[in-house]
């Protein structure tokens, strides 16, 4: 327990008036039906315990989705479902193991690409499992079967694949086939890890209905507006669905979050509608940042990554923060030289880029 290293959360506001860029939040309320649901549901209902499976959130799903309920679990956000996978699919190691033929290794192995997202090397060091951390390419594209076999470092029988797509932290897309290749190769259990698709051209679920080993993960966070509430999904084969069940915690999604995910799925258009504005905001500040010296990276995410000009990227943040602006930078060699910048309003994303010009010195102030 010592030697373990927890999540690093963004960093959480104590004074008011920030504009908060580091967390990628959706800047938009959940729909005016989604919060009457809500405040509906706040009743006598409190004392009982909520639907032990979310079955009917997993039918209403499993309608949206084309597929059974048996196809899906809910989770306390996809958190909690991509600890559960690690639990469920890798074996503790009761040693580190170099990677090879050792068949141990394989059992015991988390795989993911960095950079991604870092809950994933958290949750192998809290099971015991062993790490296989493998870079992308350097403009964060995902390396080829045929590469992944060249470069000897990916195991193709390793318990349990993450794969963030679209990947955060540097909002680059991925195209399904290149995950459907990567999923006929792998042997082991591959989680595709959904959480920004929404703000994406395309999606793998279909893989997770195609392949026994392949887990769609989704969430209603950062694209539905309900971070407070906590509630994620997995799609998958069910009996993959159904080991996650035995060891899942019972009663693990709270009802308030069950009954604002449902009136959340009858509510679709207003969302979409909100996913549009978020992409055009995207497209803006993007272009806004470019024509100030940033390198900003294509994004299919509701954040970009940027490289700022003038100063490294760690001034650029104490920079930002001084003007009340909170944006996410991560200290890993791969992105140190980057700035997270999750899309807010048009008035936050004009603020921002005038807040970059003053930093520069195109403007007073």
């Amino acid at each position: 327990m010592r030697a373990l290293h927890p999540y690093l959360y963004g960093e959480q506001p104590k004074i008011k008036g920030l504009i908060k860029l580091n967390t990628n939040e959706n800047p938009y309320p959940p729909s005016p039906r989604v919060l009457a649901a809500v405040r509906a549901a706040v009743d006598g209902r409190l004392r009982l315990y909520p639907n032990p499976t979310a079955e009917p959130l997993r039918k209403k799903l499993a309608r949206l989705h084309g597929c059974a309920p048996d196809n899906i679990i809910v989770g306390n956000g996809s958190d909690e479902l991509l600890a559960l996978a690690t639990r469920a699919f890798a074996e503790p190691s009761p040693k580190p193991k170099v990677q090879g033929s050792n068949s141990q290794w394989a059992k015991s192995a988390v795989q993911y690409f960095t950079p991604s997202y870092s809950l994933y090397p958290v949750l192998a060091d809290i099971h015991g499992a062993v790490r296989n951390p493998v870079p992308l390419r350097p403009d964060f594209g995902l390396p080829t079967v045929a590469e992944l076999r060249r470069g000897k470092i990916w195991n193709f029988g390793a318990a349990l694949t993450f794969v963030t797509t679209p990947n955060a932290p540097s909002g680059r897309g991925y195209a399904t086939s290149e995950l459907e290749s990567l999923c006929r190769a792998q042997r082991g259990v591959v989680v595709l890890d959904e959480a920004y698709v929404d703000f994406a051209g395309e999606n793998a679920l279909a893989l997770a209905l195609k392949f026994p080993h392949v887990l769609v993960a989704r969430t209603f966070s950062k694209a539905y507006s309900l971070c407070f509430q906590r509630v994620g999904y997995y799609v998958g084969h069910p009996a993959l669905i159904g080991a996650l069940h035995k060891i899942r915690d019972s009663y693990n999604v709270n009802g308030l979050g069950q009954v604002a995910a449902e009136a959340t799925l009858d509510e679709l258009d207003h969302y979409r509608a909100n996913f549009h504005k978020i992409i055009s905001t995207r497209r803006w500040l993007g272009g806004e940042l470019t024509k100030l010296g940033f390198c900003v990276f294509p994004s299919r995410t509701n954040f970009i990554l940027a490289q700022p000009p003038r100063f490294s990227a760690r001034v650029w943040l104490d920079k930002l923060r001084a003007r009340r602006i909170l944006v996410r930078w991560f200290g890993q060699p791969e992105v140190a030289a980057f700035l997270r910048i999750t899309i807010g309003t048009p008035g936050e994303a004009e603020a921002l880029a005038e807040a970059a010009r003053k930093i520069i010195g195109l403007r007073r102030g």
